[in-house]
């Protein structure tokens, strides 16, 4: 390998290794935000759930979320849960999900997800 091909190859991957090292765009200073009437029935019904404790209908439901993803705002580990909005015709619990930080029986920090955690909506009540 010729020195000016060794060279290119480095600087490639240090861009590489630069890029997975600078943080995630923080979701909450995009201003993406969803009113919880525009939300699909089956969101809202989720939410009427989380804010009465329940019962939940899926065994996840209340369980940590990690944010490993990095879009919500950080917090400490275990400050988010999440809850399956459930998708009609899913042969499983599909890819809705509101997830809560703090109390998610008083919290104002909700999170909306239809497409499994690559994008999130605060939700405005």
């Amino acid at each position: 390998m010729t020195s000016r091909r060794l060279l290119f190859v480095v600087l490639l991957l240090l861009a590489f290794a630069l890029t997975a090292l600078m943080p995630r765009a923080d979701i909450a200073s995009s201003g993406a935000e969803v009113a919880l009437t525009a939300l699909p029935a089956e969101a809202q019904a989720t939410h009427g759930l989380i804010r009465r404790g329940g019962p939940f209908p899926y065994s996840k439901d209340g369980t940590t979320f990690f944010n490993r993803e990095r879009l919500l705002p950080e917090q400490p580990r275990g400050h988010y849960s999440e809850y399956t909005v459930p998708t009609p015709g899913a042969g499983d619990r599909g890819a809705r999900r509101i997830v809560a930080g703090g109390d998610p029986r008083t919290s104002d920090d909700l999170w909306y997800t239809d497409d499994h955690y690559r994008s999130f909506s605060r939700i405005r009540e």
